[in-house]
C-alpha cells in the first residue's frame, strides 16, 4: 500500500541548522518561532498530512468533483470533514498577521507545512492554497474597508478566496480578455463574461467563496493596460459580518482533468454579478502579479512535494521488489532472487530524485526566507536584495522544480516497471497530478522568458550580479576546507558556466529577441542546477560541521555528493546548447512541420 511519511528530521534540518531561523528572533514572528515550536508545528501537521489527508488522496482521484443541476459541486467524500479540521487547526493562520487573527510567524514555515500537506493530497491542498494567495492579494491591493469584510474570514480559511484570469479566448496573454465592468454609480461593477479554469471556484468546503476577477471596465484601453481587478463574493456578506444574498456567478461546469480530479476546477459565469474594485482602475494587473508569485513560489513547491511521496514509496518498492541477481553476485541468496535496489540504474533514478529533493526543498525554503526579509527586516539593503532575489528566483523555482518534480514521478513510475502503469500502486497518479504544475499559474516556458526576458534586465542586473557575489563571497570563505572542496569546486565551475551563460544573453538576446527566446529554457536549467549546487554546498558545510553519531549527516553528505558529481555537470550541456542561439530552432519553415 502506499504511504507518505512526512521528511520531518530534513525539514529541521533545514530549519535549524542551515538557515537558523533561530538568528532571526529580532524580526516580528520570528522570535515565537523558537526551535521547539517550529519542531512541534511540524510533527503535528505532517501527522495531519499523513494520517488524515493522504487517505483522501485516492478517494479524491476516484471520485472526483460532482456538479448538480443547481450549479453546487460535491467534493469527493471526506473533504469536507478534513477541511474543517483544517480550519479547526488552525493552520491557514500560522503566517497570516495578528491584525487579522494570525499567527504572524514565518512564512517559510507555512511553506513546509503546505509541502506536507501537498505531497500528501495535492488535490486537496489547492484549496487553501489559493485562499492564501487571493488574501495576500487583497491585503495587498484592497481598501481598508475590504480587507476588513474579507480578510479575517480569508486567513481563517472559513471562506475561500480564487484568482479568476483565463478566459476561452485566451490563457497567458491576458490582454485579450473579454470579461466587462460596469460602474454602477454607488461604487460598485456589474461583471460579466466567462473565466474557466477556475481552480475551487465552487465547492462544498466553505460557506462563502471571495473571487478576485480581472475583467475590463467599459471604455478602458485595449490591452494589459486596460485590466482592472475586482472582488467578488459568491455571498454578499451584511454590514454585521452575515452572509446575505447570493451573487450572480455560478459554476457552469467542471473541467476533465488528467489529474488533481479532486479539485473542483470550474467555468465560472458571470451574469452581471456585483463586484468591487480592488486598488487603482486599469491596474488590476499589478495587484494580481502579487497573488500569482505567491502562487508560483507554492507551485514550484508542489513539484518538490510529489516527488517527495513518488520517491518514498519508489524506495519502498525497490527494496521489496525481487528481480534477478546484482551484477556483482547474489546480495540475497535466501531469496529467489535480489530486491531491485541492487541494480545500479535503480539506484540512479532513486539517487537522482532523492538529491533533487533535499536540495530542491532547501532552495524553496531559503527563498521564503528571503520573503520573509523583504516584509519584516528594519535593514533597507536587506529588503532590497530579498526583493530582488524574490523576483529573480521566483521563476526558477516555479519552473525548475516542477520540471524535475514531473521527471521525479516518472522515474519512481519506471522503477515500478508495469506495476508502476496500473492503479495498484498509486504511483501513476503522482504523475497525472504534477502534470499540471508546469502549466499553471504561467507555463515554464513563460517563466524561462520572464527570467531572461525581465529579471535579469531588472535594476540594471543588480540581482543576478548580487547573487553571483554572494556565490563568489561563499567559495572564497570555504576553499581552504579540504573536505568541502569538491563542493566548492563543482560550485565555482557551474558559477562560472551561468555567469558566461548571462553576458552571452546580455550580449547576444537583445540583438536578437529570438536568441534570448531560444536559451531561455536552458538558461534557467542553468539557473536551476547551480542554484541547488549552492544549497547542497551550503548543507554539506552545516553537515560537516554537524556530524557524529547521528547518520544522517553522513547520508546528506552522501546524496550531496552524488549531486555535484552526477547531477550539476548538466550545466556545461545546457551552456553549449544556449550558446547556439535561435538559428537551429527557427531555420525550418513554419509550413514545414
Amino acid at each position: 500500500m502506499p504511504r507518505y511519511d512526512a521528511p520531518i528530521r530534513d525539514m529541521k534540518f533545514i530549519f535549524h541548522d542551515v538557515l537558523a531561523l533561530q538568528n532571526y528572533s529580532n524580526l516580528d514572528g520570528f522570535a515565537d518561532a523558537t526551535p521547539d515550536i517550529v519542531d512541534q508545528i511540524l510533527e503535528t501537521s505532517g501527522k495531519f498530512a499523513s494520517e488524515v489527508l493522504f487517505p483522501l488522496n485516492s478517494v479524491g482521484d476516484k471520485q472526483g468533483c460532482k456538479r448538480a443541476d443547481d450549479a453546487s459541486v460535491k467534493t469527493p467524500d471526506g473533504f469536507p470533514d478534513a477541511y474543517k479540521q483544517f480550519v479547526e487547526n488552525g493552520w491557514p493562520l500560522l503566517s497570516k498577521t495578528p491584525e487579522m487573527g494570525g499567527q504572524g510567524l514565518p512564512h517559510a514555515l507555512s511553506i513546509a507545512v503546505s509541502e506536507m500537506m501537498s505531497a500528501a493530497n495535492m488535490a486537496f491542498a489547492m484549496y487553501p492554497g489559493l485562499t492564501s494567495g487571493a488574501y495576500e492579494a487583497l491585503m495587498a491591493g484592497g481598501s481598508d474597508e475590504q480587507k476588513q469584510i474579507y480578510g479575517p474570514k480569508m486567513a481563517t480559511g472559513e471562506w475561500a478566496g480564487t484568482m479568476n484570469l483565463t478566459e476561452p479566448q485566451c490563457g497567458t496573454d491576458l490582454g485579450l480578455i473579454k470579461t466587462k465592468a460596469v460602474p454602477q454609480g454607488d461604487g460598485s461593477y456589474k461583471l460579466s463574461g466567462q473565466k474557466i479554469w477556475i481552480s475551487g471556484g465552487e465547492q462544498d468546503l466553505t460557506e462563502n467563496i471571495v473571487h478576485l476577477v480581472l475583467a475590463r471596465i467599459e471604455g478602458a484601453p485595449e490591452g494589459i493596460k486596460g485590466i482592472s481587478l475586482f472582488v467578488v463574493p459568491k455571498y454578499f456578506v451584511n454590514e454585521d459580518g452575515s452572509l446575505g444574498d447570493r451573487n450572480k456567478v455560478s459554476c457552469g461546469g467542471l473541467e476533465e482533468k488528467m489529474g488533481i480530479h479532486g479539485n473542483a476546477t470550474c467555468v465560472m459565469n458571470y451574469d452581471e454579478a456585483t463586484g468591487w474594485l480592488v486598488g487603482d482602475e486599469h491596474k488590476g494587473m499589478r495587484t494580481m502579479f502579487i497573488m500569482m508569485n505567491e502562487a508560483r513560489l507554492g507551485v514550484g513547491m508542489q513539484g518538490l512535494a510529489q516527488a517527495e511521496v513518488a520517491y518514498q514509496n519508489a524506495a519502498d518498492f525497490a527494496r521489496e521488489r525481487l528481480q534477478s541477481r546484482a551484477l556483482s553476485g547474489p546480495k540475497a541468496p535466501e531469496k529467489p532472487a535480489d530486491p531491485i535496489i541492487v541494480h545500479p540504474d535503480v539506484r540512479r533514478m532513486l539517487m537522482d530524485t532523492r538529491a533533487f529533493i533535499e536540495g530542491a526543498r532547501m532552495f524553496t525554503y531559503w527563498t521564503a526566507l528571503h520573503g520573509d526579509l523583504l516584509h519584516k527586516s528594519p535593514d533597507e539593503k536587506v529588503r532590497e536584495k530579498a526583493g530582488d532575489y524574490m523576483a529573480l528566483m521566483t521563476p526558477v523555482v516555479k519552473a525548475f522544480l516542477t520540471d524535475r518534480g514531473l521527471k521525479a514521478c516518472n522515474d519512481a513510475l519506471q522503477l515500478h516497471g508495469g506495476t508502476g502503469f496500473t492503479k495498484d500502486q498509486g504511483v501513476e497518479q503522482y504523475v497525472r497530478d504534477v502534470r499540471i504544475a508546469l502549466i499553471y499559474e504561467g507555463t515554464n516556458g513563460i517563466q524561462a522568458l520572464d527570467l531572461v526576458g525581465r529579471k535579469l534586465a531588472a535594476n540594471g542586473g543588480r540581482a543576478v550580479f548580487t547573487f553571483f557575489a554572494e556565490l563568489d563571497d561563499f567559495i572564497a570563505e570555504n576553499e581552504g576546507d579540504q573536505e568541502l572542496k569538491p563542493f566548492i569546486q563543482a560550485l565555482s565551475t557551474a558559477k562560472g558556466e551561468l555567469q558566461e551563460a548571462t553576458s552571452w544573453l546580455m550580449q547576444n538576446g537583445m540583438s536578437d529577441f529570438n536568441n534570448a527566446g531560444a536559451a531561455s529554457m536552458d538558461y534557467l536549467e542553468l539557473f536551476g542546477l547551480t542554484a541547488l549546487g549552492y544549497m547542497w554546498a551550503k548543507m554539506a558545510k552545516t553537515a560537516i560541521e554537524k556530524r557524529g553519531s547521528d547518520p544522517f549527516y553522513d547520508d546528506k553528505l552522501v546524496t550531496g555528493r552524488y549531486y555535484i558529481s552526477r547531477i550539476l555537470p548538466e550545466t556545461s550541456a545546457h551552456l553549449a546548447k544556449l550558446k547556439t542561439g535561435a538559428e537551429p530552432l527557427m531555420a525550418l519553415a513554419a509550413d514545414r512541420f
